[in-house]
């Protein structure tokens, strides 16, 4: 995987572009969030966020789709549960992920940060295979984005608390940051 820093898309990733983003105000990543989502809740490889993040979700579907029809949402990027990584919005754009949010007293944290969905649930454990999925990707933005720093890495619950929850209890953070810092050291 490598991050090509003119488009801000990775190659060797799946791209399915998402018409919800647009130009970042001043251009700066410096901060890294972690989500999680499943569609319909709690079923996983159904391609369904690929759909939700490009506005093509069929609400007949599943009675969950119609309380998000109105949606326009995105992230950068989605780790599956096998690890596969996708992208929707170059990194040099801003996605529509954080909402209403705030970081350090900064609000609206879509204007400075990359999003990352993780398939999976606030009450399931994450798959063994999305976590050096992560790591790399984490790392390859660390490598880009020199104001991002393991410091600056959070959940989505982190920056609207009591709006959100995720990426909830199950996810690992020990080992996610025992692995960022066993080969990038204290960034």
């Amino acid at each position: 995987m490598r991050l090509n820093g003119l488009t801000g898309w990775c190659e060797s990733v799946r791209h399915c572009p998402s018409p919800n983003f647009n130009e970042r105000p001043d251009g700066e990543v410096s901060l890294l969030v972690i989500h999680n989502i499943s569609l319909p809740p709690a079923q996983f490889a159904t391609g369904k966020v690929q759909a939700f993040f490009q506005n093509c979700l069929d609400c007949t579907e599943h009675p969950y789709f119609e309380g998000i029809s109105h949606l326009r949402v995105s992230a950068h990027f989605l780790i599956e549960r096998d690890g596969a990584v996708t992208q929707f919005v170059s990194c040099l754009d801003r996605a529509w992920h954080a909402g209403v949010s705030s970081f350090h007293g900064r609000e609206n944290c879509n204007d400075f940060s990359v999003g990352i969905e993780l398939e999976g649930t606030d009450d399931q454990p994450f798959a063994d295979a999305q976590y050096p999925a992560l790591v790399t990707l984490t790392r390859l933005l660390l490598e880009r984005f020199p104001a991002l720093s393991v410091d600056r890495i959070c959940g989505h619950s982190d920056i609207a608390p009591g709006r959100k929850t995720d990426p909830g209890p199950c996810f690992d953070w020990a080992r996610y940051r025992a692995a960022l810092l066993n080969e990038e050291g204290a960034r």
